[in-house]
């Protein structure tokens, strides 16, 4: 009776402590999962970049890219009028930016405890070589779910980063007056001081809460989950949008298509896509569902098992190099063949014969923005700012101007060289501006080094100088500068009488 007594007590006892370890076990786990902390600055940079590109796939925006943009003066005159090329430039730069997401959320998977995350880059090679199904991606509900949430984080982020800046200018701060009050080179008031440590105390406050709302308390498995349904809701949008245009790329099934009563999308024999010409836009919400739809599971087309060609400029890469990238990325050296100014493969596009091939984009851009200020302002630029502007110039655009010049000088009716002068430059600069802006304004969005948490859709490089001819854009920029040439010279002559 004593000896199984004391059985049953050893028993019990060893059932509780397995059990407790067990405990301890699943806890461990739980605990095991790292969070972002650092990382949450990062990730969220890659989380603007993959709400900007859904953004930018939106009706509104893509009618906006096919009535504006495609048909503007400037692309047209100095880029292209096939709007098939023009389309595929801006999937190809759509689809080079969604690279650099899933290189970025492959290596942020690795450090995640859940193994289906780990290996985030099998399953992008798969969904791009059209071995998974998107019509799980088309639930109107989720996509707007998945994008709040994002939204959230990233706006939560940013304002941790601006708070972490401030507490750092407080902290720099409270030094430097510990410093006077220690050496007595400053009288401080007690009142003053207090009140200043109030404040920094808020401050720390603050900064703790954001921390635990922003993704700096989230872990890696939830921060990591968010972005790889949000890569592949923007890529099974993608393959909606520039199928028609983009042959290699997966159509999306018919039956995941939403049928308009003014149609922005129509179903193909072969794929599904927008109707880019037909377009009449009613809100911004994703055109693609699974709701309303005449097709059924029988009589949609199989997801075709053909490898991705990025704008049909370059296929895809193996498996094995993928995971090569995603693991030898480094962004000091950028050895990442997508990283910007390296192997770049649309800015590789631009032939010599382009601005961007020449390395001039950024060079003339300058140029015409200086031109337009000088434009607008009622007072001359003085000698300076002229050789400033003249050095800008290459050499054949400087001999283009002194033709141009002389012939213009050369008028016998110099009221009506400045009146063809002023006219023309206006006509000139309402389209050449805005392309000179967007070229300065896509090299911002795009500068590695900065915070940047913006997630309204992005300039797209067609919008800009970089693809623009060469000779047709000189030819442009020398009959501005010889115009504001003319009309300053017009308005001394004037005054002087």
């Amino acid at each position: 009776m004593w000896f199984s007594e004391i059985g049953n007590r050893v028993g019990s006892g060893i059932k509780r402590s397995l059990t407790n370890n067990d405990t301890n076990n699943n806890n461990n786990k739980v605990f095991r999962q790292e969070k972002l902390n650092i990382l949450a600055f990062e990730t969220a940079k890659t989380m603007s970049r993959l709400v900007s590109l859904q953004k930018s796939l939106s009706d509104n925006e893509l009618l906006k890219l096919r009535k504006c943009i495609i048909k503007s003066v400037g692309v047209s005159y100095l880029t292209s009028k096939d709007e098939e090329v023009l389309l595929k430039l801006a999937c190809t730069e759509k689809m080079e930016d969604l690279d650099l997401a899933a290189i970025a959320v492959a290596r942020l998977g690795k450090r995640c405890s859940d193994p289906s995350l780990n290996d985030f880059e099998t399953m992008y090679e798969d969904l791009k070589l059209g071995f998974v199904d998107l019509g799980n991606f088309f639930v109107m509900k989720k996509i707007e779910r998945t994008m709040d949430k994002m939204e959230k984080f990233i706006s939560a982020t940013s304002d941790l980063y601006s708070g972490l800046e401030t507490l750092a200018e407080m902290e720099l701060s409270e030094r430097k007056v510990k410093q006077w009050k220690y050496n007595g080179t400053v009288t401080i008031q007690k009142a003053n001081f207090d009140l200043f440590d109030q404040k920094m105390s808020w401050q720390k406050q603050h900064v703790r809460h954001l921390r635990q709302v922003s993704l700096w308390g989230q872990t890696f498995n939830k921060a990591v989950r968010l972005m790889v349904r949000t890569i592949c809701i923007v890529y099974a949008r993608m393959c909606v949008v520039f199928s028609r245009y983009i042959s290699v790329l997966p159509p999306a099934a018919a039956r995941h298509v939403r049928f308009h009563s003014d149609p922005i999308i129509q179903l193909h024999k072969d794929s599904c896509s927008v109707d880019l010409n037909k377009a009449k836009v009613k809100g911004e919400n994703c055109s693609s569902s699974p709701k309303n739809c005449s097709g059924s599971p029988k009589n949609s087309p199989k997801l075709r098992k053909s490898t991705f060609w990025s704008g049909e400029l370059e296929p895809v890469r193996s498996r094995q190099s993928f995971i090569g990238l995603c693991n030898g990325f480094n962004e000091e050296n950028h050895s990442c063949p997508f990283a910007l100014g390296k192997m770049n493969v649309l800015i590789k596009q631009a032939t010599p014969s382009t601005i961007g091939g020449s390395g001039l984009g950024l060079r003339y851009a300058n140029v015409v923005i200086l031109t337009e200020k000088y434009l607008k302002s009622s007072c001359n630029a003085d000698a300076t700012t002229r050789d400033d502007i003249y050095r800008m110039l290459t050499i054949t655009l400087r001999k283009l101007v002194k033709s141009k010049l002389k012939r213009h000088l050369g008028s016998n009716e110099p009221g009506s060289v400045h009146a063809d002068s002023s006219d023309g430059l206006k006509n000139i600069m309402s389209w050449l501006g805005p392309m000179a802006r967007d070229t300065i304004k896509w090299q911002a969005e795009r500068n590695v080094e900065k915070k940047n948490f913006d997630a309204r859709p992005k300039v797209l490089l067609l919008q800009t100088l970089f693809f623009a001819d060469r000779e047709k854009t000189e030819a442009t920029i020398a009959e501005v500068l010889v115009g504001l040439s003319c009309v300053r010279r017009h308005d001394i002559s004037r005054v002087k009488v």
